[in-house]
């Protein structure tokens, strides 16, 4: 099985709901077969009526009917809600939920698990089954209490983000393990710099980069001899015909559909290897709140929380030089990553243009701003001075009266309410870090 091939079914699992619900009928049915086997041999039985029994076991199979219908009718609707409010690029991340894709199997495991029981009634009551069925009911209904009470909160803003911003830094934790060092000079790569161009491999299919297998690259080129550049950065849509990789040096024998396998390419990005996606989300929801159709700034500067303790982790980590190595240390492979101006520019610049007349907006940024630059190291602040500068310009334009503008030059991580005339809590490095 090719990389492309599993990095595809594992995303598939991920982001589906169905399948384990699926899987848990088949379960049920294997689980009543053997218990009651062991039920006739033993001689297990209920000294009940079997009337009594078919009336219990029947009142428990539709009750079940019911908490599966209820629940996919919860998820359907969190699914609309959360992408009208919020971003249709949640979507997946509701899918994803593990609590949800277990109460659903637990239910439909249930439910399959009590109609079972409920045909094997006949002449006797079995004992095991119809217990587990009785009592397996009673755990369902306290589960579903609380898969209500979750996906209740699941709409509100500040858990969407904060559930984002829990899972890009993962991301980033996992892209960028090294934290940064000041002496560090290392920049990305430049590809001008390289050895003769002998190949172009071309884009078969539509879509977004998702994915690289970055060791299966590194291997075909240490056998091919070769070293191999991925034009498109993780999260660059490519169309059919665009270039997706530059062989330098040899690699005739490399294969082009061996090539085409090692890069993940569909129609929505994904967060695994994408560290811009959940902050293009957060920001996203951010811009949404700011429209004049919405006019919810506070969402705004829920997503800013998130945005400002997103880039203080970014901004103390090494972002890489996009270079792979082989054993020997040659370079074998050369790819595109965000640097540090991306990440800043991508939280910042939206948000401002569309809150710049909105003084929660403004304060609540240049908060976040004056706390990156004197926590973070010094090679981080110039991007963080020119974004500062960016935004006195806007709010002198935005705001006419002098009172707001004095009010706008100053700092409050509420946005409006907290700390004032200069006065920062969280200067040096103890800025709280969100769980």
């Amino acid at each position: 099985m090719s990389w492309l091939t599993r990095y595809r079914l594992k995303l598939y699992f991920r982001n589906s709901i169905w399948i384990f619900p699926v899987l848990s009928i088949a379960l049920a049915l294997i689980t009543v077969a053997v218990l009651n086997r062991i039920e006739r041999a033993l001689g297990l039985t209920m000294q009940i009526s079997t009337e009594t029994a078919r009336t219990v076991i029947g009142t428990v199979a539709a009750s079940m009917f019911t908490l599966v219908v209820i629940g996919s009718s919860a998820v359907l609707l969190v699914v609309q809600l959360a992408s009208a409010q919020l971003t249709p690029r949640i979507i997946a991340f509701v899918y994803r939920n593990r609590m949800r894709k277990f109460s659903l199997t637990l239910f439909v495991f249930t439910f399959t698990f009590s109609v079972a029981v409920l045909v094997r009634i006949e002449g006797s009551v079995p004992l095991v089954t119809t217990y587990l069925a009785a009592y397996g009911f009673l755990i369902n209904l306290a589960l579903f209490i609380y898969f209500c009470d979750a996906i209740g909160k699941t709409l509100r803003p500040s858990s969407a983000l904060r559930s984002l911003a829990l899972a890009e830094r993962e991301v980033i934790r996992s892209v960028y393990p090294l934290r940064f060092n000041q002496d560090d000079s290392s920049t990305q790569p430049a590809t001008s710099g390289m050895d003769t161009l002998t190949r172009v491999v071309l884009n078969a299919q539509d879509g977004a980069v998702l994915a690289l297998d970055l060791k299966g690259l590194v291997s075909m080129a240490e056998r091919a001899n070769c070293r191999i550049e991925v034009v498109p950065e993780v999260g660059d849509f490519v169309s059919t015909g665009d270039p997706l990789f530059r062989i330098f040096e040899g690699g005739a024998s490399l294969s082009e559909q061996a090539l085409q396998k090692s890069i993940a390419v569909d129609q929505e990005r994904t967060l695994e290897q994408d560290p811009m996606f959940a902050l293009r989300i957060i920001v996203d929801i951010a811009t949404k709140a700011l429209s004049p159709a919405v006019n919810d700034p506070t969402t705004a500067v829920l997503a800013l929380d998130q945005l400002h303790h997103i880039l203080r982790d970014v901004g103390s980590r090494s972002l890489g030089d996009g270079r792979a190595m082989d054993a020997k240390g040659t370079v074998r492979l050369v790819y595109r990553t965000p640097n540090w101006e991306d990440f800043v520019r991508l939280a910042v610049i939206e948000i401002r243009q569309y809150g710049g007349d909105s003084i929660q907006i403004v304060r609540r940024l240049r908060a976040m701003l004056e706390n990156l630059i004197e926590t973070l190291p010094e090679r981080r602040a110039l991007v963080l001075k020119e974004e500062l500068k960016r935004l006195s310009s806007s709010s002198k334009r935005m705001f006419a009266e002098p009172d707001d503008q004095s009010l706008a030059e100053e700092g409050d991580l509420q946005g409006v309410g907290g700390g004032h005339n200069g006065e920062r809590p969280y200067q040096g490095t103890h800025l709280p870090v969100v769980a």
